[in-house]
């Protein structure tokens, strides 16, 4: 049985006590600009600042007769109102090592999957991008992470 959805729930939760905005458990659409900005709004601070978290790729693999492993490649995708003279960079950075701290603090995250490695080379959350956007008609610094989680099934 998939740990699919476990799986999404332990990712946010990790995130969402790090302090760094708004934490989708999915990709979320808005019909216009004003109602995406509003879903990526920071209640604390008043900016754009937030991130989601998607499913990309599933691969399976058979360990052994009637054993499997899941492995499941997780994008987190954050964005936060660029502001020159707030530094902001420096803040947007602070926040992609934050998550990346907190995965290699806690691989399991939480007992929710068996770790957090593609394989012996790569373990925790990977920077896939990081650079200036415009999302939801702002200026943005943003960055597409990457997880890949282990189960056996």
């Amino acid at each position: 049985m998939s740990q699919l959805e476990p799986t999404r729930a332990a990712i946010v939760a990790k995130l969402a006590v790090l302090g760094i905005g708004v934490v989708h458990d999915h990709e979320p659409y808005a019909a216009t600009l004003a109602a995406l900005q509003a879903l990526y709004q920071d209640p604390d601070s008043g900016r754009l600042n937030g991130w989601h978290v998607r499913r990309v790729a599933t691969r399976e693999l058979s360990a052994a007769i009637g054993c499997y492993l899941e492995y499941v490649s997780w994008q987190i995708r954050g964005y936060f109102a660029l502001s020159e003279a707030d530094g902001s960079e420096r803040a947007f950075d602070a926040q992609i090592e934050a998550i990346r701290d907190a995965v290699r603090a806690d691989p399991t995250l939480g007992g929710a999957v068996g770790n957090t490695a593609e394989d012996d080379d790569e373990a925790g959350v990977q920077v896939q991008e990081s650079g200036p956007v415009m999302f939801a008609g702002v200026l943005c610094h943003a960055a597409t992470l990457r997880l890949v989680t282990i189960n056996a099934l």
